[in-house]
């Protein structure tokens, strides 16, 4: 046991941020100087500070608290004296449960000395209701800062108390960025290996090999701290914050408030919001990457490949889907690496749903890369017959599209009518009692759940309706793109997010005898292709040589 003489004698103070606005009584100076005082005047020896300086009183999670109470309950605490009863903390739950249970359990003297509260002397039934008022106070404290930051961030303040990585606040102390040139550098290094095909597992294991410092690390080396820990091994980049930096919107010059949110004043972890609730104010600072660049690194983000066990990567992966079930195709790596090939995801986890849609990778290579060089040929040789046939070919499968889609939403909106008119007559039949509540409970449900579905259903097609009609088929962008390469000659990662949407992976067909499989590819922005073979391009080639010969013929004979 350890004797009286040897234990602590615990002086907590705290100090929240919003507690400091309340002046000097409540300085962290004070706390100490009051307490200092007290345990001298009374007697308490052997005294150790235990202080929490910019912490609120609704979390519990503090240093200087974990390590007082770390003490309790080793045993070496056993006196505990605030400046007053607030300063142990602000949620009356927890702290009705460490004076009557905790303190009692450890046999520990507790004092507030400004409320009058020794526990020696017995707790009042008043204390119960002081706790309840002190939470109040952090509840309304809470909601008028929240209102306050809500107002500054409709107003296009940033929310953010530290600037994002690759940036750094203003010298004059306000909440404008400017462009931290380090930084900038590492944020555009990580745009430019996105580019390049690099994923951000990848891209972390190069900064990382590089020595470059971690966001954390140069922000304390600015002497700008950002709340986050150090990584355990210094220059240790994550794959999840090379992430967080490729989704940022902040590197186009925009401002994005309200990305997270609480759910309580006494719950500090913040929840994502979604997207829809975001608040984003263009140009308001320099822009560090370029927005093509920027989307471009979304769209292949999209499509994120991620390595199998063996830490491999196919540059298809994320871009190969099952023609049958529009699953995604697993990519399988093995040892003899012309046998690596892709799956059926679906058939993968129940052979029943689906099935295996095998397909070698060193097949999609040769199918890609011949067809993607067929494509650069007619293009550059026949641009003009080009945009005409996809033109004419998108116009009759929007036309198509567009004759499904209305049919199916004209169906959907008689059902709908026709189930107002089914529950009209259903509540008739019930007033007239021809059908009992049970029966007409039942049947309402099952329409009113019906019907739900349907106007959701409807909803969902009308969108997409939308985005059809607004979608119009780009060749101008897809010929700019094609003339921006001078050949292709094998494939990389970034050819392939640059021309290829997906890939789309038919069932073989062995009906002949011998295994056959066809393979859809979508490009981006102008969709499937029927480009001509090599023969037929010959010949097109010669068609129009002899027309232009016989058109420079006709034009002789006239001038003669």
């Amino acid at each position: 046991m350890i004797k009286q003489s040897e234990s602590i004698t615990a002086l907590y103070c705290r100090l929240s941020q919003e507690d400091a606005r309340e002046g000097e009584s409540n300085s962290i100076a004070n706390q100490k100087a009051i307490l200092a005082k007290y345990a001298k005047e009374n007697g308490f020896g052997n005294t150790q500070f235990f202080v929490d300086d910019g912490f609120s009183g609704v979390v519990f999670d503090r240093p200087g608290f974990l390590s007082m109470m770390d003490g309790v309950k080793n045993g070496t605490v056993k006196t505990i004296i605030v400046k007053d009863h607030s300063r142990l903390g602000r949620n009356r739950l927890v702290i009705g449960t460490l004076l009557e249970e905790d303190f009692e359990r450890y046999g520990v003297r507790y004092i507030a000395i400004m409320d009058n509260i020794d526990s020696d002397k017995g707790l009042s039934d008043l204390v119960p209701m002081q706790d309840l008022f002190n939470e109040w106070h952090a509840k309304n404290t809470s909601q008028k800062v929240r209102s306050v930051k809500h107002a500054k961030g409709n107003a296009g303040i940033p929310m953010t108390s530290a600037a994002p990585y690759g940036y750094k606040k203003k010298p004059d102390g306000s909440k404008l960025w400017v462009v931290d040139e380090i930084a900038a550098e590492v944020v555009k290094r990580i745009f430019a290996l996105c580019m390049g095909g690099k994923g951000p597992t990848e891209i972390a294991r190069i900064l990382t090999a590089e020595k470059i410092p971690t966001p954390r690390e140069h922000f304390e080396s600015q002497g700008v701290n950002i709340g986050a820990r150090l990584p355990l091994v210094p220059g240790h980049w994550s794959g999840d914050a090379v992430a967080k930096i490729l989704e940022r919107q902040e590197y186009l010059g925009h401002t994005v408030n309200f990305r997270t949110y609480r759910k309580s004043f006494k719950i500090k972890k913040k929840l994502l919001n979604d997207p829809s609730q975001w608040k984003i104010f263009e140009n308001t600072h320099e822009p560090i990457i370029k927005e093509s660049v920027w989307t471009r690194v979304q769209e292949i983000r999209k499509n994120k490949r991620r390595p199998v066990r063996s830490g491999k990567v196919s540059i298809f992966s994320g871009l190969v889907f099952c023609k049958d079930c529009g699953a995604k195709l697993y990519f399988h790596a093995r040892p003899d690496e012309s046998q690596n090939s892709f799956n059926c995801s679906s058939y993968r986890s129940d052979v029943k749903k689906c099935s295996a849609h095998y397909i070698r990778e060193i097949t999609l290579f040769n199918l890609v890369l011949v067809h993607l060089q067929r494509v650069f040929e007619y293009v550059k040789q026949f641009e003009s017959i080009f945009v005409r046939t996809v033109c004419e070919k998108s116009t009759e499968e929007q036309a198509r599209s567009f004759s499904v889609k209305q049919k199916t939403m004209a169906q959907k909106s008689k059902r709908i009518t026709e189930l107002d008119l089914l529950f009209q007559r259903l509540y008739e039949d019930n007033v007239a009692s021809k059908i009992s509540d049970e029966r007409f409970l039942k049947m309402s449900s099952d329409y009113e759940t019906e019907q739900a579905m349907l106007k959701q259903e409807l909803e969902k097609l009308s969108s997409e309706f939308d985005e059809e009609k607004q979608a119009a088929v780009n060749t101008n962008r897809f010929i700019a793109l094609v003339k921006s390469y001078t050949e292709i000659e094998k494939l990389s990662p970034t050819i392939l997010h640059d021309f290829i949407e997906k890939i789309v992976v038919h069932a073989p067909d062995k009906s002949s005898g011998k295994r056959k499989q066809t393979v859809e590819i979508f490009y981006n922005a102008v969709g499937i292709l029927d480009v001509p073979s090599q023969d037929e391009m010959v010949e097109m080639l010669k068609e129009r040589k002899r027309k232009r010969s016989a058109e420079q013929s006709q034009k002789q004979i006239k001038t003669a």
